[in-house]
């Protein structure tokens, strides 16, 4: 097959060469783009008399009958072609004969596939805010439906104090939020157009940039045109912004897994997001948070991929560029499946309230609060951390717990014990007391809530 390109050489690769060379495999997936851009172009090349009238809706006419049958199915992407923009253009070409050569006038490869990706990942950031939005509103309202269910707080994976499942789920909201924040800024980011850069030096033709960034939905154009082909800062951006998706969702799925193990026993996955053994009946795995936990290294793998590519690039253009994209296409496939599986997987999550109760009152987890009921009494606070921790030594050695100590032990400690000291120290009071911003009792969560609907309405 003669090359597009032939004429400095004559064209002729060898098989290997052209299967190597070849991105069509992967950036088949632009061709909507790919057109939408062209048309574009035919409309700017007219505006500025570069072509005729007739010429231009003709070109518009061939693009968006090749558009048209790609999506029905009547035409089949040809994988031998070197790229998706050759395959539009050979297509083209046949289709409505020599105007269609005249497409590529004012611009290059370089700056129709940056125009191409943008336009692409543009779209995709849209998608995943939207999935994001929906996901925060269901941990919302999951949160909101456990808002008064104590469960043991964590630090260093040994009890620390009582908290509710809803706050704890709520962090998750709050962690959500800044990813669609940052995808949001990435997307601002990323909103100029390349169009019109050319190879790398602009153009001789009169264009104008302008209209043709406008009618693509771009807020400006590159104002460089090196730049305009050489930048892959959204690429890295977006993917780091994935990443850290990740990182977030592997975290929240750490935590189901340990959640639904019998050790906890504090949530119950439903049937249709889990797995069983080949061999022990009993079993029921939580294969979907494992795997997306493990997905998350593949994700952050594509941007180390993707900054090693681009690291040591001399501007402007180089083929390397191509491997930009199967390293995006790959994360925002696996963020997308992701977020499929986790919104109806922690929809139909149950909490076990009794167990996770159960295991608050264990551990000792009131014992700040035992210390800050001593300071309220006028104590200071470091001898009232020593007092609670001898307290706590004596339950210990004693097989005893805070609630079950009687007021005469505690006042071998100190007399500064009274009875509302067990008000004091009840799992209930020490979620209920938490009442500073952030906290964990129910007037705060109420503001967090508030907060989140507030923030989900601005994207």
């Amino acid at each position: 097959m003669e090359k597009m390109w032939a004429g400095r050489t004559d064209g002729n690769t060898s098989k290997i060469a052209d299967d190597f060379n070849s991105s069509i495999k992967f950036d088949k997936r632009l061709f909507e783009e790919d057109i939408k851009g062209s048309m574009a172009h035919a409309m700017m090349l007219s505006v500025k008399n570069i072509i005729s009238k007739e010429e231009e809706e003709k070109l518009l006419s061939g693009l968006e009958s090749i558009l048209n049958d790609i999506k029905s199915g009547e035409l089949i992407i040809d994988e031998n072609a070197e790229d998706i923009h050759m395959f539009v253009e050979k297509v083209l070409t046949e289709r409505i004969g020599e105007t269609g050569k005249k497409l590529h006038t004012a611009r290059s490869r370089n700056d129709q596939v940056a125009l191409d990706l943008k336009m692409y990942t543009r779209s995709e950031i849209e998608t995943i805010i939207s999935k994001l939005k929906d996901f925060v509103t269901v941990i919302s309202s999951k949160a909101d439906q456990y808002k008064k269910s104590i469960m043991p707080g964590y630090t260093h994976l040994q009890r620390a104090q009582p908290v509710t499942f809803g706050h704890h789920l709520m962090t998750y909201a709050m962690m959500f939020l800044r990813d669609i924040s940052r995808l949001n800024d990435c997307r601002n980011r990323l909103n100029v157009s390349p169009i019109g850069s050319c190879a790398l030096a602009g153009t001789t033709y009169d264009t104008d940039r302008y209209f043709e960034a406008e009618k693509l939905g771009f807020d400006s154009v590159t104002l460089n045109s090196i730049d305009g082909v050489s930048d892959r800062d959204y690429c890295v951006e977006l993917l780091a912004d994935l990443s850290l998706l990740m990182v977030h969702l592997s975290r929240l799925s750490e935590e189901i897994i340990l959640w639904s193990s019998w050790e906890f026993k504090f949530v119950e996955l439903s049937d249709a997001f889990t797995t069983g053994s080949s061999i022990m009946p009993q079993k029921k795995n939580s294969d979907m948070a494992e795997l997306v936990r493990g997905k998350s290294g593949r994700v952050i793998g594509d941007l180390v991929g993707t900054l090693t590519m681009l690291k040591g690039l001399p501007l402007a253009y180089n083929k390397d560029m191509q491997e930009d994209k199967e390293s995006l296409f790959d994360a925002l496939d696996t963020v997308k499946m992701s977020l499929d599986v986790y919104i109806p997987m922690l929809n139909s999550m149950i909490a076990l309230e009794d167990n996770m109760i159960n295991a608050a009152k264990g551990g000792f987890i009131n014992a700040t609060d035992l210390a800050d009921y001593l300071v309220k009494k006028g104590m200071p606070f470091r001898t009232a951390y020593k007092v609670s921790g001898s307290i706590v030594s004596y339950c210990i050695k004693n097989g005893k717990t805070l609630d079950t100590l009687s007021l005469d032990e505690y006042k071998q400690f100190d007399e500064l014990f009274e009875n509302d000291l067990y008000d004091a120290i009840s799992l209930e009071t020490c979620v209920s007391k938490r009442i500073s911003v952030g906290g964990t009792s129910a007037a705060s969560f109420d503001k967090q809530l508030e907060f989140v609907k507030t923030e989900l309405m601005k994207f």
